[in-house]
């Protein structure tokens, strides 16, 4: 058996099938459809008895490159790409529950995934319960007949904070439910939660997977016999990735390692830099020794990952008076970019939550989200450092 080539030569090497003009880099495929040969091979491929590309909504060669890369990335048998992130997580939460249904999910989770758990899923008559991500042993008490999954993000967005995803997958074995992880802010490259007991694995490509702000993706991947189920209800509802999308993000994989490991390097630095500020109260950072769950997260991430969280003393006022101050970084939602980003998440990506809410997961007014990037690490820290003053 051919031993498994390292994940940074299966970024690059993974590529699919070249067509007569044998090029060297995988073309674009921008067509809506394909051809058949006859009646028989349209109607064969249509009764599945061929594996072959039929329209893009279902399948095209560019996302399906995507889907390979990302599948060796992160030891999946199979998996779907999607327009967006939050396609990919609501697109495999439909696909998987029904009515009457119940689902227990980490309480610290992005805010659009938080509205679905309480204003959209209700609607199909399908409940939803938090557990505090400091105390897993409480999910035990939370489970239900009806209970489908488990769902939680590592490191969480927007507070850096880390769950056990080893403890996470002995609870979900224990009770026979599937555990479904949200791994965007790791990557594949930081860490891979099916070897910890994930059934399956959600990725906001439009984040580090794109890695330059460009385009909008999502990919889910896992089992067969899941994905299977998430595709069939995929090619039908339409939340497909565009091939082109699905090209720029094959081609950035090819650098997401030696991307990540800059990034991650800056993260901490500055993440170093906050700690000993006056004006910051607290920061967080997977790879500060500070951080609460810094041996799980050595135990299951190669690097700290690239957000920093922080808190500016003196809360709101201060907090506006550091985002006015910015001159070089960016402000805006995204992350993940080459290009640093900060971020008030209590007025942009959680603000749906209400001030309860947003105190239940330690989202403070004065908290600040910063996504480092590939810039020189003294000039992000330059930044940082007149905005504070």
């Amino acid at each position: 058996m051919e031993n498994k080539k390292k994940f940074e030569t299966e970024a690059i090497r993974t590529q699919t099938e070249r067509t007569q003009f044998l090029e060297h880099s995988t073309p674009m495929y921008v067509t809506s459809s394909f051809v058949f040969d006859d009646a028989e091979d349209m109607r064969a491929s249509f009764s599945e008895e061929k594996d072959r590309n039929i329209y893009s909504r279902y399948s095209n060669p560019n996302t399906n490159e995507f889907i390979e890369k990302v599948c060796q990335m992160e030891g999946a048998e199979a998996g779907f790409a999607f327009a967006s992130g939050m396609a990919a997580v609501f697109s495999t939460f439909a696909a998987l529950l029904n009515s009457g249904d119940h689902v227990i999910s980490a309480r610290n989770i992005f805010g659009s995934t938080h509205s679905l758990f309480m204003n959209f899923l209700p609607k199909w008559n399908i409940t939803s319960d938090y557990f505090e991500i400091d105390d897993l042993e409480a999910i035990d008490a939370l489970v239900k007949p009806t209970t489908k999954f488990i769902y939680a993000e590592s490191p969480t967005n927007p507070g850096v904070d880390i769950l056990d995803l080893e403890a996470l997958g002995k609870i979900a074995k224990k009770h026979n439910l599937l555990l479904i992880i949200d791994n965007c802010f790791a990557t594949p490259y930081l860490q891979q939660p099916i070897k910890f007991g994930a059934d399956l694995v959600i990725h906001s490509g439009t984040k580090l997977m794109d890695g330059q702000g460009r385009v909008l993706a999502g990919i889910t991947v896992g089992s067969a016999e899941l994905i299977d189920k998430v595709y069939r209800f995929s090619r039908i509802t339409g939340p497909a990735l565009s091939p082109f999308n699905a090209w720029v993000i094959s081609k950035s994989l090819e650098t997401l390692a030696v991307r990540v490991d800059r990034h991650c390097e800056n993260a901490l630095k500055l993440a170093e830099f906050l700690e000993s500020h006056p004006k910051v109260n607290w920061v967080k950072y997977p790879f500060l020794q500070s951080h609460p769950m810094y041996e799980v997260a050595k135990k299951q991430m190669k690097a700290g990952g690239t957000i920093v969280a922080f808190e500016v003393k003196g809360g709101l006022d201060a907090g506006r008076k550091f985002f006015d101050g910015i001159k070089l970084l960016s402000l805006s939602a995204n992350l993940g970019d080459s290009r640093s980003i900060v971020t008030h998440p209590a007025s942009t990506t959680h603000s749906k939550l209400s001030t309860v809410e947003r105190e239940a997961v330690n989202i403070t007014d004065g908290t600040v989200r910063v996504s480092v990037g590939l810039e020189h690490i003294d000039d992000i820290i330059s930044d940082i450092k007149q905005a504070l003053a």
